[in-house]
């Protein structure tokens, strides 16, 4: 099985990248995050990967993150969601706020996924939510704080996947329901 790779980026794709290693070219899955963050062709790439093989294909899916690879194996084992769709998971939100979400109940994040609606997100949460544990006060109070965020700013007309981008790239020092959305606007304001 394959579970590292190492090499050169020779293509990237709308949703996969290609690495070379040893003068093989291996397509590799990623979420979109992972392909916008990889390096420029011909530049070294390290991710860890996840073979999965069906009757009629073998694929490979690849994570900057050890984390990443071991929630989307978790996944990949609930009846219903398939690679692509555990990948889809991955790119809507950081890992921390996707497992915060679980943890919480929460299953926004998880229906903006094609695919996924809200019976196989509550099912995903369900056979999850032991695994990630329950949130201490601290992190119930960040998630909190990050929804009343997404929602302000979904109320000034922008949109969920909108808001999502522009607080995946706040810097980490930004604390506080109003330094989040005066910051994320100024990167909304950008786009215009």
């Amino acid at each position: 099985m394959i579970v590292h790779i190492e090499g050169k980026v020779r293509m990237k794709g709308d949703r996969f990248l290609v690495i070379e290693n040893n003068g093989i070219g291996y397509r590799i899955f990623v979420d979109s995050q992972t392909i916008k963050i990889s390096p420029s062709k011909e530049e070294e790439i390290s991710l860890w990967t996840h073979l999965h093989v069906r009757e009629d294909a073998m694929e490979l899916y690849g994570f900057k993150e050890y984390a990443e690879l071991e929630f989307f194996e978790m996944l990949i084992q609930i009846s219903g969601i398939g690679p692509k769709s555990a990948l889809g998971i991955l790119s809507v939100a950081p890992l921390d706020t996707l497992k915060k979400a679980i943890s919480s109940g929460e299953t926004a994040y998880l229906t903006k996924v094609s695919g996924v609606g809200r019976k196989t997100a509550e099912k995903i949460i369900l056979e999850l939510r032991d695994k990630m544990g329950e949130l201490s006060h601290a992190e119930g109070a960040m998630f909190r704080e990050e929804q009343d965020v997404l929602e302000a700013l979904q109320s000034l007309g922008y949109s969920k996947t909108e808001v999502r981008e522009a607080l995946k790239n706040l810097p980490a020092e930004t604390k506080g329901t109003n330094n989040r959305i005066k910051e994320a606007l100024k990167t909304l304001g950008r786009k215009f």
